[in-house]
This record gives structure tokens, C-alpha cells and sequence, in this order.
């Protein structure tokens, strides 16, 4: 595929992704009374998602490598559409949850190749662009899915807001294996499937003792097996001649520096919006409509923000972008816990806006970048494990806390999370360094840490 049409379809899988979880919050309150199921079921339809979306990131994301990002992203583009469909006619909760499930596998294929297409098609310097393009993109389908979802279901009922997604779907992946000539594979990334059941156990299990955190019996499974499984997965990569990880990746300072700061922000940034949501419609006593007003700027901001940091990266580098950032979405967070007045709430949305969309695109950036071309599909896949455990975390912090301090103790704790997140950010590179990055696009990163494999 050409440039255009590879930075199309990578938005559009981020965008569909995006907007599928914020439309489906809006339709759960009706799905629950027509299809009259309990609450908890109505929490497994997103809760089995998120688990077979995290679980399975990393290693579809080694699958685009070895066989091609184009190929992935067509397999789940098309899945998600017609598990979609199948879900706007499904006849029943348990018919719904295993139908989500099963669209979290697809979504899982395809999010890690949105960024490993990327990756093969531009250049290391010509990365910012596109990179913000796709958040500013992210933010809009954030700023439209709940006036979308709430339309369609108004009008048409829940079923109509899984069928938003089935056409584009089913255009950009079959677009995907028929534009463009066929596409190279990847001989040397071999698959380690015991690895990647390991890590798929762990971080399943992470994910369950995360969202049942209030259940202690029931989180105590989660937090055992995700220890049990996640030690295995170190042993088991340590030892392996061809880990799912490859060292040159996970080895690398400013990745993993990039990666906290991810699960950090995207944290307490959820962790934050859960809270204000309380505060807006509990406490102040807004409608959902007016709450969704107070809190716009966020989304308007991120998308502004996205084009800006593609030049902040240019101008000052990584690390101060994303040091400042951190320090924004803090400020915002720290706003909204003393504000009450419609304009300090705006104002505080509006800055954490600014801050994660900069963060988002910044540490994106130096993940991408970093990581050798042919292992650009776990790069992504581990961008996207921070960006899928970190709203959970911070969902899961947030509701402990109300429960025992209320939402003062909770977003206070969330804005040391965030400034947690710009001490992190303090590791990643002060400028790009080209040739370094014009060497991890020919597979030899200058940036690695080398751990040698027993064998």
C-alpha cells in the first residue's frame, strides 16, 4: 500500500477500536433492561473484552511481523465487522459476551498492525506526522462516540451502535490485502507459542484481578495466577533462543521508559474521567448531555494537541515534551479535584486533554521508533498492552478509593500517579538520534540492552 492509504487504514482501525468502547458504554444501560440481564453480565461485555484484547496484543502483533502487518490487520478488520454485526443481532447476554470476546481477539489482531504498518511504510524521522494524525483521530472518535451511541440509541435501540462499524470495517480490510503488491514476510520472527501463552495467562489474570479489586477473594485468583504465570514468562524468555520479546526491544531504556509513562498517564487520566463522571452527575447533579459538554474540551484538546507535539518532538525531543506533559495532565488533574465552577471544570478537562494527547503521541513515537523494523509488530503490541492495562488500573484505584477516602483522597492520588509518570519520563532520549533510529529501520537498534540467552 502507498503512503496514504496505509496512514488511512491505520486510523481507521485505531478510530473503530476507539469509538466501538465509547458507544458501547452509552448502550449498556439499555441492553441490560431489554435483554433483561443482571449487571454483572452487562460488565462481562466489556470486561471479556478487555481480557482477550490484553492477553493477546503482544503476540498478534508477532504474527504481523512473521507474516506480514498488512495481513493481520485485514484478518481483524474483517472479524471486527462481522463479530460486530453479529452482536447487533444477537438474541441474548450470553450471546453478547462471547460475541465480544470474540471481537476482542480480532481487535487484538488488528491494533498492533495499525502501528506496524506505520512503522514499515514511513521513515524514523517521518514518523511524528502520521503518529499524530492517528491520537488526533483517537481523540475525535473519543469526542463523537458518546454523541453518536446516544443518538442511534435513542433512535434505533442498542443494536444499532454495533453496526456503525461493520462497513468501513469490511472496506479497509479488504482494501488491505488487495491494494498495493504483495507484501514481504519476515523469515527471522519466529513465534515462541509456549511464551506467548505465558504472557497471555498473565496479563489475563492481571486484567480480571483489576476489574474484580473490590472482590478480594475473587482478585486474590487474579493477582496469584498472574504472578504464577508472568514468572514462567520471565524463565521462559531468559532461557528460549527466539523469545516473543526480543531483547533489542524490551531491553531498551527509552522503551521501557516510554512504556510507564503510557500505563501512568492513561492511569490516572481514566482513573480521573471515572471520578469526574461521579463528581459531574452525582455530586453537581449535571445530566449526562451537560456532563458530556464540561467535559469536551478534553477531546478538542487532544486533537489539537497531537499536531503540536509532532513539532514539540522535533524542536525540544522526547523527554522534555513528555516530562512538561506529565506535568500538564497533573495540573489538570489537581484543577479538577478543587474546582466546582463550570469554567474551572472546563479548564481542567481541557488540560488533561492537552497533556495525554501529547504524552500519547511523545512516548507512541519513541516506542515506534525505536523498535527494528521487523520487530515493529511487538512494539506495538506492547504499546498497546500499556494503553489497555493502564485505564483499568486506573478504573480500579479510583473506585477503591471512593470507597474508602471519596473522590478528594482518589484524584489526589491519581495526580501522584501522573507526576510519577514525568519522574519516569526523565529516562526517555533528549533528542532523537537519527542515525540511531536510521539503524533500528535497518534491524540494527542503537539503543538495546543485551541479555543473553541461556541456552
Amino acid at each position: 500500500m502507498n503512503r496514504r492509504l496505509t496512514l488511512a487504514s491505520s486510523v481507521a482501525g485505531a478510530v473503530l477500536v476507539a469509538l466501538d468502547g465509547t458507544v458501547l458504554t452509552i448502550a449498556q444501560p439499555t441492553l441490560q433492561r431489554d435483554l433483561d440481564a443482571s449487571f454483572a453480565q452487562v460488565q462481562w461485555t466489556s470486561t471479556g473484552y478487555l481480557i482477550a484484547v490484553a492477553a493477546l496484543l503482544v503476540f498478534a502483533g508477532r504474527l504481523g511481523d512473521r507474516y506480514g502487518h498488512r495481513r493481520l490487520f485485514a484478518t481483524g478488520m474483517v472479524g471486527f465487522g462481522v463479530t460486530s454485526a453479529a452482536i447487533g443481532l444477537a438474541p441474548g447476554v450470553g450471546w453478547v459476551i462471547g460475541l465480544r470476546i470474540a471481537q476482542g481477539v480480532f481487535g487484538a489482531l488488528l491494533q498492533p498492525a495499525t502501528l506496524g504498518m506505520l512503522r514499515a511504510t514511513y521513515p524514523p524521522d517521518r514518523l511524528r506526522t502520521p503518529l499524530a494524525v492517528r491520537t488526533g483521530a483517537i481523540g475525535l472518535a473519543a469526542a463523537a462516540g458518546p454523541l453518536v451511541g446516544g443518538a442511534l440509541v435513542d433512535l434505533l435501540g442498542w443494536h444499532s451502535v454495533f453496526f456503525v462499524n461493520v462497513v468501513p470495517a469490511l472496506v479497509f480490510g479488504v482494501l488491505a490485502v488487495t491494494a498495493g503488491g504483495p507484501e514481504p514476510r519476515t523469515a527471522t520472527a519466529r513465534l515462541d507459542p509456549p511464551g506467548a501463552l505465558m504472557l497471555a495467562v498473565s496479563l489475563a489474570c492481571l486484567v480480571y484481578a483489576l476489574v474484580t479489586l473490590p472482590d478480594a477473594g475473587r482478585a486474590a485468583v487474579g493477582w496469584i495466577g498472574a504472578a504464577v504465570a508472568g514468572a514462567a514468562f520471565v524463565r521462559h524468555e531468559r532461557r528460549t533462543a527466539a523469545p516473543l520479546v526480543p531483547p533489542e526491544v524490551v531491553g531498551s531504556t527509552a522503551v521501557a521508559a516510554a512504556l510507564g509513562v503510557l500505563v501512568a498517564a492513561s492511569a490516572a487520566l481514566f482513573g480521573t474521567l471515572f471520578v469526574g463522571t461521579y463528581v459531574l452527575q452525582g455530586v453537581l447533579g449535571l445530566d449526562p448531555l451537560r456532563s458530556a459538554l464540561v467535559s469536551l474540551p478534553l477531546a478538542v484538546l487532544m486533537v489539537v494537541a497531537a499536531p503540536v507535539c509532532a513539532v514539540l518532538l522535533r524542536r525540544v525531543g522526547p523527554r522534555r515534551t513528555t516530562v512538561a506533559a506529565m506535568a500538564v495532565l497533573t495540573v489538570g488533574i489537581l484543577v479538577l479535584s478543587a474546582g466546582s465552577a463550570t469554567l474551572t471544570l472546563c479548564c481542567g478537562f481541557a488540560l488533561l486533554g492537552a497533556g495525554f494527547g501529547t504524552v500519547m503521541v511523545a512516548a507512541t513515537h519513541v516506542v515506534v521508533r525505536r523498535a527494528p523494523v521487523e520487530s515493529a509488530g511487538v512494539a506495538g503490541g506492547l504499546q498497546l498492552t500499556a494503553m489497555n492495562l493502564g485505564p483499568v488500573l486506573g478504573v480500579a484505584v479510583a473506585a477503591t478509593l471512593m470507597g474508602g477516602g471519596g473522590t478528594g483522597v482518589a484524584l489526589a492520588v491519581l495526580a501522584v500517579v501522573a507526576a510519577a509518570g514525568a519522574v519516569v519520563a526523565l529516562a526517555l532520549p533528549g533528542r532523537d538520534d537519527e542515525e540511531s533510529a536510521s539503524q533500528a529501520h535497518r534491524g540494527r537498534p542503537a539503543d538495546r540492552l543485551r541479555i543473553g540467552a541461556r541456552r
